[in-house]
């Protein structure tokens, strides 16, 4: 590893820092010292491990990481580790390392997901900037995650009424024809929807159109017609 003086990592790692947890699993132990003592250097949080099975032993952080994986262990192959993780829904963004690589191999790691694949011995600059791009791309992620779930929530907590009036709007029905398939007056109808976009808060009927679909929410007509 070079012994280059790392710069400051970007803001994009900044604004993860405080919560942020970076996990390397690499058979050397020196690697694993290293690279910990850099990252440690600039902030972040790092648990290391000698074997993936280790790494999935371990319990993770609710909180934006990445992985710096060797892509040649001990009696392993990286990239197949690489597919069990999704395979298993473990999304933590891949950062692989490795002192054989070969074109091939890294073509095989970007088509299959990974943020970035350096090769020993590496800058240490460029460690930084392969693990802030991924930390950034994770909050990314939980971000996404956390919104749609509270918009979820939002959603179970709409009542009947309401929620067949969503599907109504959503199948591009205008208030008076939302009144005469649900047998009320267009007053009643105008009520729910506008309890409807309150509480999902949307500004607008895109929007809230937007909203429905981003939770998987498909048009419905009375009588599931």
């Amino acid at each position: 590893m070079s012994v280059a003086k790392p710069t400051t990592v970007s803001s994009e790692a900044a604004e993860c820092l405080p919560e942020s947890m970076v996990y390397i699993v690499d058979d050397e132990d020196a690697v694993r010292r290293g690279l910990s003592g850099l990252l440690e250097s600039v902030g972040l949080t790092v648990e290391t491990f000698a074997s993936s099975q280790d790494f999935m032993a371990s319990p993770k952080q609710n909180a934006p990481s990445c992985l710096i994986l060797d892509i040649r262990l001990r009696g392993e192959n990286g990239l197949e580790f690489q597919d069990a993780m999704g395979r298993i829904g473990l999304r933590i963004p891949v950062v692989f390392v490795t002192g054989h690589g070969d074109i091939e191999m890294s073509v095989k790691a970007m088509k299959a997901g990974a943020m970035d694949f350096l090769t020993k011995p590496f800058r240490e600059q460029d460690v930084l900037d392969a693990v802030s791009r991924a930390l950034a791309k994770d909050r990314e992620r939980l971000c996404a995650e956390q919104s749609i779930g509270s918009l979820r929530a939002t959603y179970e907590s709409l009542t009947p009424r309401e929620r067949e009036v969503a599907g109504l709007v959503l199948a591009g029905l205008l208030n008076k024809q939302i009144a005469a398939e649900m047998n009320v007056s267009e007053i009643t109808v105008k009520m729910h929807r506008g309890q409807v976009m309150k509480k999902l808060s949307a500004r607008s009927v895109v929007e809230l159109v937007d909203k429905l679909r981003s939770l998987g929410i498909g048009p419905r007509r009375k009588n599931g017609q």
